[in-house]
């Protein structure tokens, strides 16, 4: 599988009136296969939030280089091309809907590409398709839900036909029932539409459909596998303040206490099955 971007020994550091540059990212390197599932985990201040405005462009490294599909970014020439390869969603949905009416929000990037009509009809019509929201594209952005109103913000990346959708905590300003609806539409459109997906979160639950998960503290890289691998290195999540997932707790405070339970659970099906064995011996 080849790479969509590449993040070769990056160096980011923001500049403040206060202090001397901060660094961020220090010789960091990262490569993204297309059409994956990557998330990525980490507390505040990890490092996370600043990677995702690089994996676009948005933020241009101090030093290394980052591209996308062999493009680099600090290249202005490539500026617009780059935008479109890879979309980028936010945390708060209400900075990134424009206009009154969902499928004029829908419509605003691909008209500001000045395309035909007729193909910004196409374009809106299957990008609110894909998210499961075309029902509602007469309505008001207002009145939607919040986990409504992110698939919406989606919808407007999906209509600019990114081949990779990068998502800065797109989850945390919403309830249990707008994250799942989110994260239902980021899985759908990694595996029927091939679309490359980089989740940026600290809410382990959602690493459950990834390929990948990258764990990031203070500015590095300090855990990188699949969802079980990660999951299995206890002290490793600790040691970047992430809390676990109550599955993994559960049976990780078990063994603690000395039962024999196994690791790598990520699901509440799983550690039921896990915990059965524990329940016939008691009886």
């Amino acid at each position: 599988m080849d790479n969509i971007i590449e993040v070769k020994n990056v160096t980011f550091e923001y500049d403040s009136a206060d202090t001397s540059a901060r660094q961020v990212l220090r010789n960091f390197s990262l490569s993204i296969a297309r059409g994956s599932f990557t998330v990525i985990l980490g507390h505040n201040g990890s490092g996370k939030s600043t990677l995702a405005k690089l994996l676009n462009g948005l933020y241009k490294p101090t030093a290394g280089a980052v591209t996308v599909d062999g493009m680099d970014t600090a290249d202005e020439a490539h500026e617009i091309d780059i935008k479109r390869k890879v979309g980028m969603v936010f945390q708060n949905p209400d900075n990134q809907l424009v206009a009154s009416v969902v499928e004029e929000d829908v419509a605003f990037g691909p008209e500001n590409l000045g395309m035909e009509p007729a193909e910004i009809r196409l374009r809106v019509d299957e990008a609110l398709k894909a998210v499961d929201m075309y029902d509602y594209r007469k309505s008001a952005p207002h009145k939607l839900s919040g986990g409504q109103k992110q698939r919406i913000a989606i919808a407007g990346v999906i209509a600019m036909q990114p081949e990779c959708i990068v998502l800065d905590e797109p989850t945390a300003m919403l309830d249990p029932r707008g994250r799942s609806e989110v994260l239902d539409t980021l899985v759908r459109l990694n595996r029927e539409k091939g679309i490359t997906i980089v989740l940026i979160t600290h809410y382990m639950n959602e690493t459950e459909p990834a390929d990948r998960v990258l764990v990031m503290h203070d500015g590095e890289v300090i855990d990188d596998g699949r969802p079980r691998e990660v999951f299995s290195h206890i002290d490793t999540l600790k040691r970047a303040g992430l809390d676990l997932p109550q599955t993994t707790d559960l049976l990780y405070r078990l063994r603690q206490a000395g039962l024999s339970v196994p690791e790598g659970v990520l699901t509440v099906e799983e550690c039921v099955q896990a915990l059965l064995p524990l329940l016939t011996e008691v009886r």
